[in-house]
C-alpha cells in the first residue's frame, strides 16, 4: 500500500510540475498586472496553429470565432483576417522567443522549407536568429540553454522614432520600472514578457488590422485597472472581437504610436 501510494503522490508530483512549468501566464505583480496575449492576423489559422504547436510547443485551448494557443507566458489568438501589412512595417515589430537549442530549432525549421534570417549574437551575448512566419509575422529567437521549456515566449520589440517618450508612457501607464535586457537599456518587465523599445529610422504604422494586430495584458481587476489608466487621460473602450462568450472581461486602448493593448481579466483562469 505504502509503494503504490509513493507512486501515485510521485506521479502527482511529476503532472504538477510539468502543468507548472508550461505555466501558460505568468503570476500578476503587485499592481495586478501581467502579460496576456498576442493577436495576429492570420490567412489560414489552420495552418498556423500547425506551426505554432510543432514548432513552438503551442497547446490549442480554444477553436472558435477566433484559435487560442497556448505558450509559456503567452497566449496567442489567431484571427482569419485578411492583413493589410506585416509587422515589420507597423511599431510591434517582432515577437522575440527564448529556445534551449537554437540549432535543433533551425534545422527543424529549414527541413520544414522555411528559410532563416540573420543568425548573429544578440543583446545578451546568446545565439540569436531572425524568422519569418507566414503572413509576414517576424519573429526573433534567442538560445536560453538553461530554459525549463523547449521555447518560450520571451520579448516584443516596439520600434519608432519616438520610442523613448514611448517606453515613458508604458512606465507611467502600468506603474513599470525600466528592467535593462542585456545591452539594451530602453526595455521593461511586466510578468511574462519583455517590453523593448528601439529608434526606427521609417515612419512606422498602428497595429489594427496588421499581422500582429494587438498586445494583451492580464489584470487582476479590470474595473480597477480601467479607472486607474482613466484617470491619467488614457481612453479605453470596450474590446471588440475578444471572447466574452468564455466569461473574459476586456477592455481596449491605444499607446501613442499606435500599438493597440487589449487588458483582460480572466484569460489566466482559462481554459
Amino acid at each position: 500500500g505504502m509503494y503504490i501510494s509513493m507512486v501515485k503522490s510521485g506521479l502527482l508530483i511529476v503532472i504538477f510540475l510539468s502543468c507548472n512549468a508550461f505555466g501558460q501566464l505568468a503570476e500578476h505583480n503587485s499592481e495586478g498586472l501581467a502579460f496576456g496575449h498576442v493577436r495576429l492576423n492570420v490567412s489560414d489559422t489552420q495552418y498556423h496553429t500547425s506551426l505554432w504547436a510543432n514548432h513552438f510547443g503551442g497547446v490549442v485551448a480554444y477553436e472558435g470565432e477566433s484559435t487560442i494557443i497556448q505558450l509559456p507566458n503567452m497566449m496567442l489568438l489567431l484571427t482569419g483576417d485578411e492583413q493589410s501589412i506585416g509587422s515589420r512595417s507597423t511599431v510591434m515589430d517582432h515577437i522575440g522567443f527564448k529556445v534551449r537549442d537554437i540549432e535543433t530549432f533551425l534545422d527543424k525549421w529549414r527541413s520544414a522549407g522555411f528559410e532563416v534570417g540573420r543568425e548573429f549574437i544578440g543583446a545578451e551575448g546568446q545565439k540569436n536568429a531572425y524568422i519569418t512566419m507566414p503572413d509576414e509575422i517576424y519573429v526573433e529567437l534567442q538560445e536560453d540553454q538553461a530554459l525549463p521549456v523547449a521555447v518560450s515566449a520571451y520579448h516584443l520589440h516596439f520600434y519608432t522614432s519616438e520610442y523613448q517618450s514611448l517606453l515613458d508612457w508604458y512606465l507611467s501607464a502600468f506603474q513599470l520600472s525600466i528592467r535593462s535586457r542585456g545591452s539594451i537599456s530602453t526595455t521593461t518587465n511586466v510578468p511574462g514578457m519583455n517590453l523593448s523599445f528601439a529608434d526606427s529610422s521609417t515612419t512606422r504604422f498602428a497595429t489594427s488590422g496588421s499581422a500582429i494586430d494587438s498586445i494583451g495584458f492580464e489584470v487582476k481587476n479590470l474595473d480597477r485597472t480601467v479607472n486607474e489608466l482613466r484617470d491619467k487621460q488614457i481612453s479605453i473602450a470596450p474590446a471588440s472581437n475578444f471572447f466574452t462568450s468564455l466569461g473574459i472581461k476586456s477592455a481596449s486602448l491605444i499607446d501613442p504610436s499606435g500599438v493597440t493593448i487589449i487588458l483582460t481579466e480572466g484569460l489566466i483562469n482559462f481554459p
